[in-house]
């Protein structure tokens, strides 16, 4: 799952945020706009479907107010692509911990289609990690993207990250094989090793299912509504 990174510095000083905005203003005029960047990725190996890939890039080149966002994802499954998708977002800070975004999203596998995309990225109370996403096809359809997760130090360079996303769709998408309502959900278990805080091998328990009318399209089709897979992979920060 995915990690969204955003500015801590008013936080980390206990100043308000029309202060933090003022001191950005301050040093920008006094030095230039200042860019940074951070792309995490992940990708990871599961022993199942005669072998399982599984992929997912998440990050953001920019300011502190303004920024391009990137994420890609996907799933290769003995051999073939079963899903690969990539977006790409305009994204404005509104407050400390929270970007708003909107941009494309353009999907490959299992078919081709772009959408319209618009949502808002940060830290929730008690620091859930949140990407709340919405989508609108050239089809005219609407679905939306909910992802959270967060980070439990076991020690200081273990880590244990629950996560979760939701996915849902406004009308029945035959040619995608889902359903009106909460179309899927998965939920997993991360357990990583950071070797520098840029690098960290991991395993990872993930549990997939169909909801609702999705699953009684997917048992209509003979294919299981239910999986469960252990996955071990490498993430690392750019």
């Amino acid at each position: 799952m995915k990690k969204i990174i955003v500015p801590l510095l008013a936080f980390g000083l206990g100043l308000p945020a029309a202060a933090h905005a003022q001191n950005a203003a301050a040093v920008q005029d006094e030095h230039g706009p200042e860019f940074f960047s951070m792309i995490e990725s992940e990708i990871d190996y599961a022993d199942a479907h005669d072998g399982l890939w599984n992929w997912n890039i998440d990050g953001w080149i920019g300011g502190d107010v303004e920024r391009i966002w990137i994420r890609s994802e996907g799933e290769i499954a003995d051999g073939d692509f079963e899903k690969a998708e990539a977006q790409v977002y305009y994204g404005r800070n509104f407050h400390p911990f929270w970007d708003a975004l909107i941009g494309v999203r353009q999907d490959f596998e299992p078919g081709s289609e772009t959408y319209l995309a618009a949502g808002v990225a940060g830290l929730a109370p008690y620091f859930f990690e949140t990407e709340a996403t919405a989508f609108l096809s050239t089809e005219g359809d609407v679905s939306a993207r909910f992802e959270q997760s967060f980070e439990l130090p076991v020690t200081q360079k273990l880590i244990a990250e629950p996560h979760i996303e939701l996915n849902a769709f406004a009308q029945d998408v035959p040619e995608q094989g889902v359903g009106a309502g909460f179309s899927t959900v998965e939920a997993g278990l991360q357990l990583r090793y950071e070797v520098t805080r840029k690098f960290a091998p991991y395993a990872d328990l993930v549990w997939e299912r169909d909801l609702g009318e999705t699953a009684s399209i997917t048992r209509a089709s003979g294919e299981d509504v239910e999986d469960t897979t252990l996955r071990f992979g490498v993430r690392a920060w750019f």
